[in-house]
């Protein structure tokens, strides 16, 4: 777990509260830039009740749960919506309703700030823009396409340069080493002696914007859970190449990012809790 403050009270000595930690993050990730479809804010847990400790983590799962509540944490937060699409039961017995079920047990509130947190200035998308090596610039799709300055806008994506081309190779094996490890690695489409600069990027699943960048003038695409047919259309249709990442490694810094937001509005203790919740566990190449 990486710790960022220690500060537990404001000055006046009265508690934080989570509602005003949930304000704090509103301000910086916006809900109304959330798309139509998710579901942002508080999940579970009283606005009024005092906070000392907030946790941070990409996905909510049952021993992120535990680990919020081992750690004495108040209040969770996370990227990704429990509860994003609808259910009828939170039993115990259930995978969502058991998580609930703890961390209403340990005491401990749960938020999510999703697609907002991707479009905010700084926000998901300007962190991984920043590990791959580009300065964030105008965002693939902003959030008003009219803004007087693009590279300034909110919206999902970010599109960057490079200080200097390389080979699309050495490219994707900064962007191997820039992101945090897992058993899928990073996997790429293009010619690898293709010089690169132009980058475009997209945290998480973001094929739905294959065919916006085959319409910009950028030489690679990095996103997540890329899949085998509408990559090959695009290819064909003549789109730049792609790297594909593992959706847990193109996410999970932005923990930090927020956690430093959290720390720095309210002077409450925040730690980020590095369980590896990137679901692929194994990969295999044939030996020999």
């Amino acid at each position: 777990m990486n710790h960022v403050n220690n500060a537990t009270v404001r000055e006046s000595g009265s508690a934080i509260t989570v509602g005003e930690v949930r304000a704090a993050l509103e301000a910086a990730y916006p809900p109304h830039l959330a798309e139509s479809w998710d579901r942002v804010g508080l999940i579970c847990g009283d606005p009024q009740a005092p906070v000392d400790t907030v946790a941070f983590a990409l996905d909510c799962t049952q021993a992120v749960a535990e680990r919020a509540v081992e750690m004495g944490a108040q209040m969770l937060v996370v990227h990704h919506p429990l509860l994003l699409r609808g259910v009828h039961s939170v039993a115990a017995d259930t995978p969502k309703g058991r998580v609930i079920h703890t961390l209403i047990a340990g005491g401990v509130a749960l938020m999510a700030a999703h697609t907002n947190a991707d479009s905010a200035r700084p926000g998901v998308n300007d962190r991984l823009a920043e590990l791959v090596g580009i300065t964030p610039g105008r965002p693939i799709r902003p959030t008003d396409p009219h803004a007087e300055r693009l590279d300034e806008a909110t919206g999902l994506g970010r599109i960057g340069t490079l200080p200097a081309a390389m080979p699309l190779k050495d490219f994707v094996q900064q962007v191997a080493n820039a992101l945090p490890t897992t058993a899928w690695g990073v996997r790429a489409a293009g010619d690898p002696e293709q010089m690169v600069r132009t980058v475009a990027v997209s945290s998480g699943s973001g094929d739905s914007f294959l065919d916006a960048v085959r319409e910009l003038d950028v030489d690679v695409y990095v996103t997540s859970d890329l899949r085998h047919h509408p990559v090959d259309e695009y290819l064909r249709a003549g789109g730049p190449a792609v790297i594909d990442t593992a959706h847990w490694a193109s996410e999970f810094p932005w923990t930090q990012q927020a956690a430093q937001i959290v720390a720095d509005r309210t002077g409450l203790r925040t730690e980020v809790i590095d369980i590896r919740t990137d679901p692929w566990t194994l990969s295999a190449h044939p030996q020999g």
